[in-house]
């Protein structure tokens, strides 16, 4: 039996969803253990190109069992509108190969008028939420005022409770807010409309786990943005609401006591960021508008344009060591094809001095980036499939990235597709 933790490295947005694909054949159980549907994982395999927000990136796989978390902020509106996208492609999705924990919380329809009504409130000092509710639904999480799946079983006890639950959250949103009041009425439809739905998915997923590991089986923990936005150890208060870092996946997934064997951090041969915050190494102008074209760096759920750069050294390093990756997945190295020269942000700038160490939170936007530029190699890479075949230059620029950060890269992607990859 063997563990894997597939995370982010960066801000999110680095290609996970297409490493999960591809490494799922090895593993028999994908889990889900943090974050909702606020971000989305690009898939391109047999059946077409995917942007899933909540699924687990292993449900293309045949007999593999995929599980959402205690750590997850189920979204039952979102997830059963992915499922039926993706079951349209020909995708057998059932509780066989889907599970869901009764004891994963409900984002319910008021955490996403709380997310848009502050980001409203907030104005110029925005966080840059995607508004999906994520932000209320973990603070209420940890207020204990949601509602777990498990209670959908329990009629009688799920309405008190959300009677309970609707009357405080009211004096919030007309009091605090000036918004409109939820009416029971309207919960007891969203429970007939979503609730019932998704009740044939839940069960007991933490004991599942506990007997599967005991049988041997192996399991790929799959994580949502990247270590950056991590709530405790990125770029605060521009993080997300939950730990995307390998080390929750045990306690996210309901299997505490798991031991992780392998960590492969994704890191995009580029830096990209969607949302506000401090992104030491942004371009600007017709440069980042180069890079992003090339790449097509617009948000999987939101659409929105990526904020782009050059690879941020600096960043990484510090979210390899978050992260205590084992391997690295090096993605869209095809990207950067187009450039003559590639700039690399090799050191920051902090008062005037020259600095390795990611800053604190608030000394990020003091922060400048020293950039380096290395030999780009003016071809197409996107068929290429062993690393003795790639340019000089391309190699040159994979081994100095591993060099600066301090971890093997492993995996090397030179296109979306689930076959477009170089294994070292």
């Amino acid at each position: 039996m063997s563990n894997c933790a597939i995370v982010g490295i960066n801000w999110g947005d680095e290609g996970k969803g297409r490493m999960v694909d591809l490494l799922t054949e090895n593993y028999d159980i994908v889990v889900r253990y943090q974050g909702g549907g606020n971000a989305g994982h690009t898939v391109v395999n047999e059946f077409g190109k995917f942007a899933l927000h909540l699924l687990p990136s292993g449900i293309f796989r045949k007999g593999v069992v995929n599980v959402l978390g205690n750590g997850v902020a189920l979204d039952a509106q979102n997830l059963l509108e992915e499922i039926k996208t993706v079951t349209d492609k020909g995708v057998s999705i059932s509780p066989d190969n889907l599970m869901i924990s009764d004891r994963a919380s409900l984002l319910l329809p008021w955490h996403r008028d709380l997310d848009s009504l502050e980001e409203a409130r907030l104005a110029d000092k925005k966080y840059g939420s995607t508004k999906q509710g994520i932000a209320p639904f973990y603070s209420d999480k940890y207020q204990k005022k949601t509602v777990l799946a498990g209670e959908l079983f329990y009629k009688t006890e799920l309405m008190k409770h959300l009677a309970d639950l609707c009357e405080w959250k009211n004096l919030i949103l007309t009091r605090v807010y000036g918004a409109q009041p939820v009416t029971m009425d309207e919960l007891i439809a969203w429970v007939e409309d979503y609730g019932e739905k998704i009740k044939p998915y839940i069960c007991d997923t933490s004991k599942y786990l506990h007997n599967a590991q005991k049988d041997g089986k192996s399991i790929l923990f799959e994580a949502q943005l990247g270590a950056l936005r991590d709530l405790d150890f990125g770029i605060y208060p521009y993080t997300t609401s939950s730990n995307a870092i390998a080390s929750y996946a045990p306690v996210g997934s309901g299997l505490p006591g798991a031991r992780i064997d392998e960590v492969i951090g994704v890191v995009k041969a580029y830096s990209t960021c969607v949302g506000e915050g401090p992104f030491t190494c942004e371009m600007f102008g017709e440069e980042a508008d180069a890079l992003r074209e090339a790449g097509f760096e617009y948000g999987a759920k939101t659409g929105r344009p990526r904020r782009v750069g050059p690879i941020d050294i600096v960043a990484t390093r510090y979210g390899v060591r978050m992260q205590a990756a084992t391997d690295i997945a090096l993605t869209k190295l095809d990207v950067l094809s187009y450039l003559e020269k590639i700039p690399v942000c090799t050191h920051y700038l902090l008062d005037g001095k020259q600095t390795d160490d990611f800053p604190f939170p608030a000394a990020l936007d003091s922060a400048k980036p020293v950039i380096e530029y290395l030999d780009g190699w003016n071809c197409d890479i996107s068929g290429v499939r062993r690393w003795e075949d790639l340019p000089k230059a391309a190699q040159k620029y994979v081994e100095f990235i591993e060099k600066e950060i301090g971890c093997p890269i492993t995996y090397v992607s030179v296109g979306p597709e689930r076959e477009a990859y170089i294994k070292r």
